[in-house]
């Protein structure tokens, strides 16, 4: 199983642009980072090379039966479904559209089981519909952090709005300060670690 932090971000109308804005300039993040972005299968290899252009850590699309690695971004290909195998072994199946999408973000957030170590760390962004709802509150349940982002820089609000209609959102934050709360979480969680050592 991995030990170490785990970000999962779930993402659909307005996407590339907020990853955009939230990964340049962003420090590497002590943890393995999840983008299920709502991407047709032709463009979805063009987005990553995009993403990966101006993001500090590499960007690449998820590949079957790879294991997690911190510092490294995941983009699920589009068309494809991802779930967790013991929170490191990544899972991609075609299957049913869940909330009329492939990938869901809920199929891959309530894949996750409480972490042994490290933290989980559960971001729903800018979107159409209802998608990540469930594993957001999934998240929460098993001990994780959870972010929708805000009204005012979410292109349409219905995913962030959806997320925050379950209780279960810790964090409402405007696109251009998820990047550092999220460093700032991280930091603090390599702190414990360390003094738990």
């Amino acid at each position: 199983m991995f030990n170490g932090n785990i970000v999962i971000i779930g993402v659909s109308t307005g996407g590339p642009k907020t990853l955009e804005t939230i990964f340049a300039g962003l420090p590497p993040l002590n943890a393995a980072v999840i983008i299920v972005l709502h991407i047709p299968s032709g463009t979805d290899r063009t987005f990553a090379r995009r993403l990966n252009n101006v993001s500090t850590m590499p960007v690449t699309l998820a590949e079957h039966g790879s294991y997690l690695q911190t510092g490294h971004v995941y983009l699920v290909p589009g068309a494809m479904h991802l779930r967790l195998e013991g929170n490191s072994r990544l899972i991609l199946f075609a299957g049913d559209r869940i909330n009329f999408v492939r990938p869901s973000i809920d199929v891959a957030m309530t894949s996750l089981s409480k972490p042994l170590h490290g933290r989980i760390i559960g971001v729903v962004l800018t979107g159409m519909g209802k998608d990540g709802a469930e594993g957001i509150r999934h998240i929460k349940s098993i001990g994780g952090t959870t972010i929708a982002q805000d009204q005012d820089t979410s292109a349409i609000y219905g995913m962030p709005k959806a997320a925050l209609q379950t209780g279960a959102v810790d964090f409402v934050l405007p696109c251009q300060t998820i990047g550092s709360k999220l460093h700032t979480l991280l930091d603090h969680s390599k702190d414990r670690t360390a003094a738990a050592d």
